[in-house]
């Protein structure tokens, strides 16, 4: 890997919390992107994610965007911190079977106590085209590293 195309000291803050998330692990999740308030991650299409009738499954949806929006949080969190979700609110707009799932979370505000993000929650299709599927607001809050 040159320097171009290194990943940056956020992105190995972030990706190393992440793969020891059992649960995105399981399910598939890839981290896609992070930057000062902002992370983006893929959830692909598997007989794990889905509800009764095929399709993506609420709980992985919302599970998507807390941990999206969770890891926008980290980035502004102290580096010695982990943060936890108090709260969170998510509007479902549309079912999806096949493809992807991309939630992007952001940070809306950051506190010393309190952190509140967003995640918008887009599926991709096999031609690329994106449709919202959900929203969510967050509250979140840094707790001590443990590990």
């Amino acid at each position: 890997m040159d320097a171009l195309s290194a990943p940056s000291a956020l992105f190995q803050r972030i990706e190393a919390s992440f793969l020891r998330q059992g649960m995105m692990q399981h399910l598939g999740a890839r981290l896609l992107r992070v930057e000062a308030g902002l992370c983006e991650i893929a959830l692909p299409y598997s007989e794990r994610v889905t509800q009764q009738q095929g399709g993506f499954h609420g709980g992985a949806m919302g599970a998507l965007a807390d941990i999206a929006g969770g890891y926008a949080a980290l980035t502004v969190a102290p580096p010695e911190a982990e943060v936890t979700t108090v709260e969170y609110k998510i509007n479902f707009l549309a079912a999806f079977r096949d493809g992807e799932l991309r939630a992007t979370g952001r940070v809306a505000r950051a506190g010393k106590r309190i952190i509140v993000t967003t995640a918008d929650v887009v599926h991709v299709d096999a031609n690329g085209k994106e449709s919202a599927c959900a929203l969510m607001q967050q509250t979140l809050v840094p707790v001590p590293k443990t590990y």
